[in-house]
């Protein structure tokens, strides 16, 4: 991933390529969520689970996760810009490890419990990283402010799920 990024310099500047870095940050970001790309979502699993009568629509779920990726891609990009792969980006790339290990938990193996401690511990990452983010660029922190809503939802959702589907 490094590598990707790092290997913007133009062979004619010393200068980085800031617009092949995004593309990077970007194809790198969009990643997370095609480890799953062999899932069946939402599938006849999920649509048997008994729900909350707050529980979004299926076709809601593609149009927030894009817009949160490009939101999430644009903000490690701007931190990137200023600071280099430094510790916010070893933070950024924790949770968006504990992003894709949660779609496989949670629809592939059907594991409302473990999926549930994911997504806790990927509430913590990313706030740590929202955190991080604003201390070296204030729009990056605030970029991850609907990631960090969408995930506490979400949490609640997987919560809710496996108190009305407890088997």
């Amino acid at each position: 991933m490094r590598g990707v990024i790092e290997g913007t310099m133009s062979a004619s500047s010393s200068k980085p390529n800031f617009g092949i870095a995004l593309i990077g940050f970007i194809l790198i970001t969009f990643a997370a969520p095609a480890v799953s790309a062999f899932i069946e979502m939402p599938g006849a699993w999920y649509a048997a689970l008994q729900k909350p009568s707050w529980n979004p629509p299926s076709w809601l779920f593609g149009p927030v996760w894009t817009l949160l990726y490009l939101l999430m891609s644009v903000a490690a990009w701007l931190v990137w810009k200023r600071v280099g792969f430094t510790r916010p980006l070893t933070l950024y790339f924790v949770q968006l490890a504990l992003n894709a290990a949660w779609t496989p938990i949670f629809f592939g193996a059907h594991a409302l419990v473990p999926a549930l401690i994911v997504i806790a511990a990927l509430w913590i990452a990313i706030l740590a990283t929202l955190l991080s983010f604003r201390k070296v660029n204030a729009a990056a922190g605030w970029l991850f402010v609907p990631y960090l809503a969408w995930v506490t939802f979400a949490m609640t959702l997987n919560f809710t799920l496996w108190k009305l589907n407890p088997t």
